[in-house]
């Protein structure tokens, strides 16, 4: 069994777990501080619910896309990569956007995490579901955004719902040391490191859905002749495997093919394809460039340098 496709959902689960389990420990320690550790039970419910509605959201995208596939089984092959392409490029739109805003937001997360929750106590009426809101929400905007990129590569079966799970069960742990056990962590650092990691894993994802949009474009134009217009480099698809991609930019099956190790590494995490396209080879640089870019200026903007230690 091939497990690694597990390895990208685990990078982004355990980048965003932490995040999440960041918002979980201010919380509870704000709590702690204010005298209103009653309220802790529904910080737990808060993680439980989001953890529960991002697991539903899953089931209803692994559902929905086989079938919208067997709806006309004629297209299917047009609609599951067309599908695939899709959610894919929703997962790069969100992940390219939480990287940039995180990052800017990242030192505020506590002054408006406790600001939000200074507001909710308040209101001794509303302050368990303004507790449990604010949990769910920061719960479920980083679980959204892994189920997306599960979705995103749906065919792989159920191996990155497992480093889903370990990413998450990793984050916890992270929590864990930071809050409970005072363990001090370069919290600076880690996400450094795991930023760069998802800027490569993100890249990778946008070869993906270019080569998703290629094959059901061409899939069309070989069942509907009416087609054949969209795939502009048609007449060269037979020989070079592409309908919108352009010519071949290398073709490096005999040296380090992505079916096996270590090409099936570089291809899970960093993008890397046997047979590279040149649209696909332009998208990847100005993607790095781009969101790149941002992100590292990003980091010049006062984001968040200190370790994080445990609240007293």
């Amino acid at each position: 069994m091939d497990f690694s496709a597990a390895l990208p959902t685990f990078v982004i689960t355990l980048r965003e777990g932490v995040e999440a389990a960041l918002v979980v420990g201010i919380v509870l320690a704000f709590l702690k501080k204010s005298q209103q550790t009653q309220l802790n039970p529904w910080v737990y419910a808060g993680v439980g619910a989001g953890i529960a509605a991002s697991a539903l959201v899953g089931v209803l995208f692994a559902w929905l896309i086989p079938t919208l596939g067997a709806a006309n089984p004629k297209y299917t092959p047009v609609v599951e990569p067309l599908l695939e392409g899709l959610f894919s490029a929703v997962a790069i739109a969100m992940l390219s956007w939480m990287l940039i805003w995180m990052t800017r937001q990242a030192r505020f997360i506590k002054t408006e995490v406790e600001g939000t929750l200074t507001s909710a106590l308040k209101q001794s009426n509303g302050a368990s579901w303004g507790v449990f809101s604010l949990i769910f929400i920061a719960v479920l905007r980083e679980g959204f955004e892994t189920v997306l990129f599960i979705a995103a590569n749906f065919q792989q079966g159920l191996i990155p719902a497992v480093g889903a799970i370990l990413g998450l069960v990793t984050a916890v742990g992270i929590g864990v040391l930071l809050f409970k056990w005072g363990v001090k962590i370069n919290i600076r650092l880690f996400f450094k490191v795991m930023t760069v990691l998802l800027l490569l894993i993100v890249a990778g994802l946008v070869v993906s859905a270019l080569a998703h949009f290629d094959v059901a474009i061409a899939s069309l134009a070989q069942m509907d002749r009416q087609s054949e217009s969209l795939c502009f480099y048609y007449e060269r698809f037979t020989k070079n495997h592409s309908c919108i991609l352009g010519p071949r930019v290398w073709d490096t099956s005999k040296i380090l093919p992505d079916d096996q190790f270590p090409g099936l590494i570089l291809k899970t995490l960093f993008g890397y394809r046997q047979d590279l396209f040149v649209v696909q080879a332009v998208a990847y640089v100005v993607f790095l460039l781009s969101i790149g870019g941002l992100y590292f200026r990003s980091l010049g903007g006062g984001g968040s340098s200190r370790q994080i230690k445990p609240a007293s």
